[in-house]
């Protein structure tokens, strides 16, 4: 099953194309700060805001430090950030939405009231209180980012998880003894995981997104430290007399964006492909039956 669905997402051009963005983005947040030619902190009075040459590809920021050295540095800590935060928000959403289905009524109440409440907490708020309250660090930003996009991963493993439990043939392997573990493992996680596989992806481009937003605005990391957010902010200080500093780190947040967004949709429309086409079928032995 897994080698279909891989099959049918190569096919898309546009998951073909996102394939290649997300490995470039991952190879920069692997061997960027090891590839950067210079220290991405040293500062250099004279070459203040200078334009893109051969020896600094994309010029110099307002204290001369090599602009691309601290876009390949701050790509580490960007994409990082953003999966601590989905990784934190699936932790605390998928569980808790399979637990909801099978532990009863009294958990199913619980989690759902519990979700609702952090579905009405405004991101950027709770993240700012989350950094006062625990200390100016992009760990703890991401933590409160990761609690807020847990409902997402919790609402979705909760309605795919309810399809699986009131199947038949779930039903009938509960009345042949089968236990609540023996039946999540073997059937809920196989049916569960490409809707969660797209609220990985889509998440993970929005915890991108906000992580850029969080250090454009200096919250979670402390400057000098590159970020892709923390490069656009001081890019556009200087717009006038350096227009082409905000552009590389704009394009990469864009850019990975685009490709999360464009996986995930292959992933939904591949997904789904078999049960169309299960249907399809049902319907002309139907059709053919009468």
């Amino acid at each position: 099953m897994k080698t279909d669905m891989f099959s049918t997402l190569v096919r898309y051009r546009s998951v073909q194309l996102a394939f290649v963005v997300l490995a470039i983005v991952v190879l920069l947040a692997v061997l960027g700060p090891l590839l950067a030619p210079f220290d991405p902190l040293e500062q250099n009075s004279s070459a203040i805001l200078d334009g893109p040459s051969a020896a600094h590809w994309l010029g110099t920021d307002s204290v001369g430090r090599d602009v691309f050295s601290r876009v390949l540095s701050g790509s580490t800590v960007s994409v990082l950030s953003a999966l601590q935060a989905v990784v934190v928000g699936f932790l605390l959403g998928v569980t808790p939405g399979f637990l909801s289905v099978y532990l009863g009524r009294g958990v199913e109440w619980f989690t759902l009231r519990l979700m609702d409440a952090l579905i009405t907490l405004p991101f950027l708020v709770f993240a700012v209180a989350m950094t006062a309250l625990l200390g100016n660090g992009l760990t703890q930003a991401m933590f409160a980012v990761g609690i807020l996009i847990a409902p997402a991963f919790y609402r979705v493993t909760r309605a795919a998880a309810m399809t699986v439990a009131n199947s038949q043939y779930v039903e009938a392997a509960a009345l042949m003894g089968a236990t609540t573990r023996w039946i999540i493992v073997r059937h809920a996680v196989r049916k569960v995981a490409p809707a969660v596989g797209v609220t990985f992806a889509t998440m993970t481009g929005a915890s991108l997104v906000i992580v850029s937003s969080l250090t454009f605005l200096g919250i979670g990391v402390v400057p000098p430290d590159p970020t892709w957010g923390g490069l656009l902010a001081g890019g556009l200080q200087y717009l006038y007399q350096a227009p082409w500093s905000p552009v590389v780190p704009a394009l990469l947040i864009v850019a990975t964006v685009w490709a999360l967004n464009a996986l995930a949709d292959a992933v939904r429309d591949a997904s789904s492909a078999p049960r169309a086409r299960t249907n399809t079928e049902t319907k002309k032995v139907d059709h053919d039956v009468h």
